[in-house]
């Protein structure tokens, strides 16, 4: 048997996700979406936080949420829509529950995020649960629910439909 037919070609057994949705505001919720994204260390360029003390700046660039966490919810009959808790990134096909800080993520070609932290669920965004309680996506009471703030380690342009992949 030769050389070639002796190795067996490594198996990936995460494929990883894809971007569904970037959304941006001019400050609070809902955010809307956008065809594409210019992300720099400071976030998406052409969004904006209302409260800098909680949302923002370089360890909070980027707020990231799960498509089938999204879902899940309104199988629970709350009306939480992509963007309207402020999420900046909704991403589908990754292990969520895995993710934590520290983790990092490619996303399209060009930019690579760092997980920094998990978002404290907070009053503005109770109008997306039919019980107002917001503490239902809080990584304490839920884990596995929870937004995900990252820092930007490369920056770059990003688009719906690019992959994403848990590099590290």
């Amino acid at each position: 048997m030769d050389q070639a037919m002796e190795q067996t070609p490594q198996q990936t057994t995460d494929p990883g996700g894809r971007v569904v949705q970037i959304s941006v505001s001019d400050g609070g919720v809902p955010k809307q979406p956008v065809a594409t994204a210019h992300v720099t260390a400071a976030g998406i360029v052409g969004d904006r936080q209302r409260n800098l003390k909680y949302h923002g700046g370089p360890d909070r660039a980027l707020c990231l949420w799960s498509l089938e966490v999204i879902e899940a919810l309104q199988q629970e009959s709350h009306p939480i829509a992509l963007g309207s808790a402020g999420e900046n990134v909704t991403l589908a096909g990754l292990d969520w529950a895995s993710l934590a800080p520290g983790s990092q993520i490619q996303l399209g070609t060009e930019v690579q995020v760092e997980i920094t932290d998990y978002a404290a669920p907070c009053q503005t965004i109770m109008h997306g649960f039919s019980d107002r309680r917001f503490s239902r996506i809080s990584q304490t009471h839920y884990p596995g629910s929870s937004r995900l703030y990252a820092r930007v380690l490369r920056e770059g342009i990003l688009h719906p439909s690019d992959r994403a992949v848990v590099v590290g």
